[in-house]
């Protein structure tokens, strides 16, 4: 059995009329603007996450490491593995809040340094990207740099999740 394709209904003159009309003594709608302002998301809400009072008691500084690993002078090899084994270790140990300190690279900002023929500030930009990868990525609820009475921009706090 064939469909024959179905005719357009078309308008009668009434409606068409009745439409014009409505159409001209309709006004634009009006934009209004809610009154409730918006919930900030945090970074690090869930089982293991940091909430707004703790985000801003490490941004003051004012909660203390449970432990802490200097980087300084490790090779990038060196450093990546140590990291790894330590931040697997402190979280079985079920510590919160470590610090990583990473150095703040070239503290002169001297271009022409000797110091500056070679890569400079090599940990403090690698220890981020490797907090990011899949293995420390699950420990890990919140990363931050630290206080300056924790090392400033030369250290990060590495907030840690719960125990399973």
């Amino acid at each position: 059995m064939i469909d024959e394709p179905r005719k357009r209904r078309t308008a009668s003159d009434d409606e068409r009329k009745l439409f014009e009309q409505e159409f001209k003594q309709s006004r634009p709608l009006k934009v209004t603007m809610s009154t409730v302002a918006p919930r900030k998301k945090s970074a690090g809400h869930g089982p293991g996450g940091v909430n707004g009072a703790t985000e801003e008691r490490l941004r003051r500084g004012l909660i203390e490491p449970d432990a802490r690993i200097d980087l300084h002078g490790m090779t990038q090899g060196m450093a990546h593995r140590t990291l790894f084994a330590w931040l697997s270790t402190a979280h079985n140990r079920g510590h919160r809040l470590v610090l990583v300190v990473t150095g703040k690279g070239n503290p002169k900002n001297d271009e022409n340094a000797p110091w500056m023929m070679s890569d400079h500030g090599v940990l403090k930009q690698m220890v981020p990207r490797w907090l990011n990868e899949a293995e420390l990525a699950a420990l890990i609820a919140y990363t931050r740099p630290a206080h300056a009475k924790h090392g400033g921009d030369g250290a990060l706090y590495v907030y840690l999740r719960k125990k399973a």
